[in-house]
């Protein structure tokens, strides 16, 4: 090699290394700066760069956020193509985070329902976990229509939320969420149990309305089915129910321990000391293991139950109104004993 060509050769060389090394140092904050912090990014339907630029540098600064948007934009170019919620876990650089954004591939939203007395009012807690409002939940909810294909009336919409994790996304709109719980309300129901209720002379409706009612009255899942078969031993004998639990519920008061004469007056239709049947809907959302323990329970001849005097939890039964005054009275005493109001 001549000379010349000895020189060019490392006047290149030097060049091509000078560039690698601007290039390194232009990409490096891109690839080795990570955040601090995880967050979840949530892409409005309109975004804008300035939005998504906005909400990053809400979670991790200026320069994070620039870099990122940067980043993005090689990629897509509408950031309202990208609505949805990301996580961007802890560490993550600019370049993942551009990455995880653009791939479009929300992190789900886990909505856990467990024993949801007041259901409208639970609506709002729901609706923080996505785009939507309570009052856009509660308006699906009471849409008879949307509640017929489950053949549930709006009354009975707290049904179709068994006691369950659902996964879910934040862009989900509350038809949505509807449907994909409305799938699993269906999915507990089917051939098999609607075959078993069938054979209480009960709808699954009806099923759920008592079963709610039974996980008020106790906890104990070796007397559910019990319960249940006693509520709906008075229903067939056209006995008015009488669950204490549907008075607290009238009165919107959970707090009451002793249910007296004054409580019993409690107006509304879901108070069954006043009014015969069962009430409009469920007093709370309940499990399918109450369901189950209610479709599976043996027959009885019981008619009455009272809370045991030892407050074990669990409940004295009786069939005849006599044997009953007697439990209750050894109750009431305890009560008495013990000084609850």
């Amino acid at each position: 090699m001549t000379p010349e060509k000895k020189t060019l050769t490392m006047i290149l060389s030097g060049a091509g290394a000078t560039i690698c090394v601007v290039c390194a140092l232009i990409l490096a904050p891109y690839f080795l700066t990570g955040t601090a912090t995880a967050a979840t990014i949530r892409i409005p339907r309109e975004a804008t760069k300035q939005v998504l630029s906005d909400t990053l540098t809400k979670y991790f600064g200026h320069d994070f956020a620039s870099r990122t948007v940067k980043a993005f934009s090689t990629m897509v170019k509408n950031p309202a193509t990208r609505y949805g919620a990301y996580d961007i876990p802890e560490g993550s650089s600019p370049a993942t985070a551009a990455k995880t954004l653009a791939r479009g591939a929300q992190q789900q939203v886990t909505l856990t329902i467990n024993g949801v007395r007041e259901f409208l009012p639970f609506a709002d807690r729901i609706a923080r976990k996505f785009d939507f409002s309570g009052d856009d939940l509660r308006h699906a909810i009471s849409d008879s229509v949307i509640m017929a294909a489950y053949g549930l009336t709006p009354e009975q919409a707290p049904s179709l939320f068994f006691n369950d994790t659902y996964y879910l996304y934040w862009t989900d709109s509350p038809e949505d969420l509807i449907h994909k719980i409305g799938e699993n309300y269906n999915r507990v129901w089917n051939a098999e149990r609607r075959h078993k209720a069938d054979a209480l002379g009960l709808t699954p409706a009806q099923i759920m309305t008592v079963a709610s009612i039974v996980d008020e009255e106790t906890n104990q899942i070796s007397e559910k089915g019990r319960v249940g078969r006693l509520y709906i031993n008075r229903l067939k004998k056209g006995m008015r129910l009488q669950a204490d639990p549907t008075v607290r519920f009238a009165l919107k008061d959970f707090s009451i321990r002793r249910v007296t004469g004054q409580h019993l007056q409690a107006p509304g239709p879901y108070n069954t000391y006043r009014v015969s049947g069962l009430p409009p809907g469920p007093i709370r959302t309940t499990s399918v293991a109450t369901v189950d323990a209610i479709l599976e329970s043996e027959p009885s001849e019981d008619l009455y139950m009272c809370a045991r005097e030892d407050f074990s939890g669990f409940h004295n039964f009786a069939s005849t109104y006599d044997e009953h005054l007697e439990n209750a009275r050894r109750y009431q005493k305890a009560l008495d004993e013990r000084g609850i109001k």
